[in-house]
């Protein structure tokens, strides 16, 4: 069988076949049209081994002489005793090209009982999506245990990056040198969870954002799963990934199938950010990618400007204060208001209420179109927070349905049945349950018919887990229903934005991505922690997927104070919005919030459709970065310190990601004169430590690309916590 060569954007797949299996000979850099004869680069024979090459499979089996991680675990149970079938040996039936950017594989063993079918698609943009789906052809139930994903990466890839988290720090890098034996990552939160690497990142040695070769995967599941890079003695090394199941949790019947997750995979020869680009380009070619006008294709609304009651009001939901609250944000350009937690039934605090998705007819006797049409009339949207697959015992479906509360026995809690502990006072409500899902579905059809909404927050404050439908573990069950309850809400209201919240950021990934609008990367709006958190989360989200808050001078979730203008520099690179009582602004702050506003208004076309820069630079504490248009006329870029810096300056920093044969206009747009001086709290001081400023600061500088990327651009002495918005223009 001929071999299938897949090439798009400077990256090449190719898929060999002469062992009798499917195998990747090749994921990386763009081989050309002329290919030799690949079965004369079979492995040699070492000693004290098996007597013939071990093949590295497209899904590594024993039955092949795979020593690793396997790509299939399962079995079947005869007479009451399990453990038969256990070793598969998939052989390929066909392989064709299915289209120009696509293959499907065939493989099949009679004996076992199993067949699998691999898509593999490699887009426009080079990013490469592999599926798995296993068909049982046998004639008794099969237990699958897991199904991988996986990819060779060569020896020369010797690092890896991969990021981790905790509630209100997500998404922070984490690097070492890779070495013999297996290397996993495991998530059992039953959601993505807080700590999952959004990017797993094999690079050669120091790869960093503009060098090195780089392959990195994102697999994208919202439920139980591992990750994990395979690395054996014999020198070969597999990075993959799979969904983590529980204890029988598919039984597949005779003739029944399950699918993996996607499996999206990105290689580049610059750096991680071209594994960024691949992302980003597959993301905006979708079809329901959110238009964004002034962009490139996009001829949609653009993204507006949000502001959140959650840090304005909390649980004190009266409707003078939020009218008030509505006035404010109209006077400063805001676009799109949401009502957060507090509205509906019994909620008074964080301990009733949920899944009772009645408005409350104490707090909202005429419903909430007083507040509403106050919303509307003023410009704005109105957006409504919701956390569809939580409850709370205190609430009246729990009481009236107790069996519909998740938990790990068979028995409801009412009949004896023990519940998963309590996680923010809620429990689960079981949407595997029809008749559950159905009571969802109903009440945010009937609150999306009934009012004027156009966006949902959408919520999901806790872990799964001893996650069960009777008596059975079901994270896999539950997080498919959960795909439903999005999919079917949106295809009733299309025009309803939603986004993925899950207490921040524990439910980032391309799966709940495939069904939302953006998501909130977490739930600090500590600006210096927003920074590394929306960096990272950048690197495979483009920034209009991402929504990013101005928050309050003090941020309550870090205790720290920071400048208006810092926070209002961190916010403006991604879906710009506020959460914060606004009414309460300074006068200065106020005029700052206008003129970022401003700022994001002019300027979102652009942060919205370009190129995402990060500079590579000696001083951990300082960054830079931005956003370049895909034309390379205009650029915004930020300078940022997040501590104090070793030396007395910062020297010259290089401006990558321009043309270099174009000349640019470079100027500091904030903070300026009209900016100064800042204050936290009243108290008023300059953000620049300098007795006199690099000169081009006051009026601006003109070079050319090649100039300011290789002599750079001389920043100014900031405080730590502060940063510097650029403009970049071609003249």
């Amino acid at each position: 069988m001929d071999p299938l060569h897949l090439r798009s954007a400077g990256t090449s797949l190719l898929l060999a076949f002469y062992t009798g299996e499917a195998q990747i000979v090749h994921w990386g850099a763009d081989l050309g049209d002329a290919l030799p004869d690949l079965s004369l680069f079979s492995a040699p024979v070492p000693h004290s081994a098996l007597d013939v090459p071990i093949v590295a499979g497209l899904l590594p089996q024993a039955s092949s002489g795979w020593p690793g991680r396997p790509g299939l675990r399962g079995h079947r149970t005869d007479a009451g005793v399990p453990g038969f079938d256990f070793s598969s040996a998939l052989r390929i039936v066909s392989a064709e090209l299915d289209g120009g950017d696509a293959a499907v594989v065939l493989q099949a063993d009679p004996d076992t009982g199993v067949e699998v079918r691999t898509s593999l698609r490699l887009g426009p943009s080079g990013l490469l999506e592999i599926r798995h789906t296993l068909t049982n052809t046998g004639t008794t139930p099969y237990v699958l245990d897991e199904l991988g994903l996986v990819l060779p990466v060569p020896g020369d890839a010797v690092e890896l990056l991969d990021l981790t988290g905790r509630w209100c720090r997500e998404n922070h890098p984490q690097r070492h040198q890779i070495a013999q034996g297996t290397w996993v990552r495991s998530g059992r939160h039953g959601r993505t969870g807080h700590d999952s690497s959004l990017l797993v990142a094999a690079g050669t040695a120091g790869f960093s954002n503009r060098s090195g070769r780089v392959w990195a995967v994102h697999f994208g599941w919202s439920g139980n799963h591992e990750q994990y890079l395979d690395s054996l003695a014999d020198g070969r090394r597999m990075l993959g990934a799979s969904e983590l199941l529980g204890s029988g949790e598919v039984v597949l019947a005779p003739g029944a199938e399950y699918s993996t997750p996607v499996l999206y995979s990105a290689y580049s020869d610059h750096g991680l950010d071209g594994v960024t680009e691949r992302f980003y380009e597959w993301f905006r070619a979708r079809p329901q990618h959110v238009a964004t006008q002034g962009a490139a294709g996009g001829s949609g609304k653009a993204r507006p400007v949000v502001l959140n009651t959650w840090e304005a009001v909390y649980f004190d939901h009266r409707i003078e204060p939020l009218i008030e609250l509505a006035e404010s944000a109209a006077e400063l350009g805001v676009e799109r208001f949401v009502l957060d937690d507090g509205w509906f039934r019994g909620r008074r605090d964080d301990t009733a209420g949920l899944g009772d998705w009645y408005v409350d007819e104490g707090l909202w006797p005429e419903g909430l179109t007083p507040l509403i049409d106050a919303v509307t009339s003023r410009g704005m949207e109105f957006g409504l927070w919701v956390e569809p697959e939580m409850i709370n015992l205190d609430s009246d479906v729990a009481r009236a349905h107790p069996d519909w509360i998740v938990g790990p026995a068979a028995a409801s809690h009412k009949d004896g049945g023990r519940l998963p502990l309590e996680w923010r006072n809620q429990y689960i409500i079981d949407l595997a349950n029809p008749q559950a899902w159905q009571y969802i579905y109903d009440r945010i059809d009937a609150l999306l018919r009934e009012n004027n909404i156009s966006y949902l927050k959408w919520d999901q404050n806790r872990d799964l887990t001893e996650h069960g439908h009777g008596g059975r573990p079901s994270v896999h069950e539950q997080t498919l229903a959960a795909y439903r309850l999005f999919d079917a809400l949106k295809a009733s209201h299309p025009q309803v934005e939603i986004e993925s919240c899950s207490s921040g950021g524990a439910r980032v990934d391309l799966g709940i991505l495939q069904r939302t609008d953006r998501v909130w990367a977490s739930d600090c709006n500590d600006a210096l922690e927003r920074q590394t958190i929306q960096r990272w989360t950048q690197a495979v989200l483009p920034p209009e997927l991402v929504g990013a808050h101005v928050g309050p001078t003090h941020a309550h979730t870090t205790g720290r104070t920071h400048s208006i203008t810092f926070r209002a520099i961190t916010a403006l690179f991604g879906h710009f919005g506020m959460e914060w009582d606004i009414r309460k602004a300074s006068g200065h702050e106020r005029a700052v919030l206008l003129r970022i506003i401003a700022i994001y208004k002019e300027h979102r076309g652009l942060l919205h459709s370009g190129v995402r820069v990060n500079a590579d630079l000696g001083e951990p504490n300082l960054r830079l970065h931005g956003v370049v248009s895909q034309d390379g006329s205009e650029a915004l870029f930020a300078a940022v310190v997040l501590a104090s810096l070793a030396a007395e300056m910062p020297g010259n920093a290089g401006i990558p990601g321009l043309d270099p044969d174009r000349t640019y206009r470079v100027e500091a747009i904030m903070p300026t004169s009209e900016d100064l001086p800042v204050t936290v709290e009243g108290d008023a001081y300059s953000p620049f430590v300098q007795i006199t400023p690099p000169a081009w600061l006051d009026g601006g500088l003109t070079a050319t690309g090649r100039f300011l990327a290789e002599v750079g651009l001389p920043l100014p002495v900031l405080r730590p916590e502060h940063a510097l918005l650029l403009k970049v223009t071609a003249v």
